[in-house]
């Protein structure tokens, strides 16, 4: 039995999981591999979300005779990353664990190397997202398996008739839900953007964007740095600061957006342009389909006048904020051929079909091959408000995560203090010239690889 649920839970779980997917009989991957197998999974935000992966779960453990676990547990208090920390140093706990994006270089030394499975999944499914392989490979070993429970893109969520009343954009009729871009498609860049950031403004319906030190802001902003080519440090870590006019050129642009924000985005936490947008005092957010979830169920009004389209293009291209999760196996594990079974077959295409319907559209799996699920057509209202959620070829947009190409290690810091939007705050808020900002910039950056 999978941990919280009975046979009666599991079958009325299983009619509601394949009421939109048809999942074909598990593979046998490990037939009469036997034993206790336990793995903590993120517990999902989206009510039902779990049930999936339980239902997964049985599905593969009667199939090969395994007797198996799955605990959820939460990010709220950091519940989960100190259930991995206080693991891995006792060397004891679950067979596999739910990683965050930055989690895999603190534990990369204690992990099972998953090559030989990532190899069969590619062979499948084709190649896996890059963030994902950036994230999850250290010391040129894939330390983990990127998962589809979870992880998320931030495209915009725009309030179309907003954006077309007081802007003159017609969001709908430039992406529409079809693989093709509209007319003005071409013209959705930073410089349109900043016009109707300003015209939203004016009209008292701002843009919802954070530029605190949250997730949501880092990641918003780290997309429109990579667009012009603004990036603080070489693949070495060595910064890049002086003499980079894509990095002032960004850094510009970002100072010119805030003047048409809030006053008080700079201290927006991750759930604050979920309720401006919810509370129909914002005409656009970047985020996963949450926001437009909640409206749905809480201001309908709004919900209905939502639609999902790419972040703008820069100079250097179009850039997707991208934020996955990873599922680990422990070194230490006792049932390490079984875990690696199981996160085969959860990592099909069939199980990852399973696990985005149930969470309405917001997982994204880590493989460009599966981006054309029917979930994200048929969502509503309206219908085909989220189709483009997932990255899709027409988009012509590449996955991102901030601070890259910075070595992973160094990327992490740079990301956990927010270093893009500190230094935006610099120059907007307090007041320095760019060469002060970029002078602070370059000697936090010194100080972080020197171990300061």
């Amino acid at each position: 039995m999978v941990q919280g649920m009975n046979r009666r839970d599991v079958l009325r779980a299983g009619a509601a999981l394949t009421a939109g997917t048809t999942l074909a009989a598990p593979t046998v991957f490990a037939q009469g591999t036997g034993g206790n197998l336990r793995f903590a999974f993120w517990d999902h935000w989206v009510p039902g979300s779990n049930e999936a992966l339980q239902v997964l779960g049985r599905q593969w453990a009667e199939r090969n005779r395994v007797n198996l676990t799955l605990d959820f547990i939460n990010t709220t208090g950091n519940q989960l990353q100190l259930t991995a920390a206080a693991q891995a140093q006792a060397r004891s706990g679950h067979d596999g664990i739910s990683l965050g994006p930055w989690d895999i270089g603190a534990y990369a030394d204690q992990l099972e190397p998953v090559d030989d499975l990532i190899a069969k999944l590619i062979a499948a499914h084709g190649p896996i997202n890059p963030v994902a392989e950036f994230l999850a490979k250290r010391d040129g070993a894939w330390r983990g398996v990127p998962a589809t429970s979870g992880t998320q893109n931030k495209p915009a969520c725009v309030r179309f008739d907003l954006m077309q009343q007081h802007a003159g954009l017609d969001i709908r009729a430039m992406w529409p839900a079809r693989a093709e871009r509209g007319p003005g498609a071409d013209t959705w860049n930073w410089d349109t953007f900043l016009m109707a950031a300003e015209k939203c403004h004016a009209a008292g319906v701002p843009f919802g964007l954070p530029m605190g030190q949250f997730t949501d802001a880092v990641d918003w902003v780290g997309a429109l740095f990579l667009s012009y080519g603004a990036a603080m440090t070489d693949a070495r870590g060595n910064p890049t600061i002086r003499n980079n006019a894509k990095l002032r050129s960004a850094i510009d642009m970002a100072v010119k957006i805030s003047k048409f924000l809030p006053n008080d985005v700079w201290a927006w936490d991750d759930g604050s342009n979920n309720r401006a947008l919810i509370s129909g005092r914002s005409a656009l957010v970047f985020n996963p389909p949450s926001a437009w979830a909640v409206a749905k169920r809480d201001a309908p009004q709004v919900a209905e006048q939502c639609w999902t389209v790419p972040m703008p293009a820069g100079p250097e291209g179009r850039f997707i904020a991208y934020l996955p999760w990873t599922t680990g196996i422990w070194a230490f594990g006792r049932n390490k051929g079984a875990a690696k079974s199981f996160l085969e077959f959860i990592s099909s295409r069939e199980a990852a079909e399973a696990t985005t319907n149930r969470s309405g559209g917001y997982d994204i799996p880590p493989f460009a091959s599966m981006s054309n699920f029917p979930v994200w057509e048929r969502e509503g209202p309206p219908v085909g408000t989220i189709f483009n959620y997932p990255l899709k070829p027409h988009h012509q947009a590449t996955a991102s995560i901030a601070f890259a190409p910075a070595p992973p290690e160094l990327a992490s810091q740079l990301y956990i203090q927010a270093m893009n939007t500190k230094v935006i705050a610099r120059v907007a808020q307090g007041g320095e010239s760019m060469d002060q900002a970029l002078g602070w910039l370059e000697r936090e950056i010194n100080n972080m690889r020197r171990g300061g």
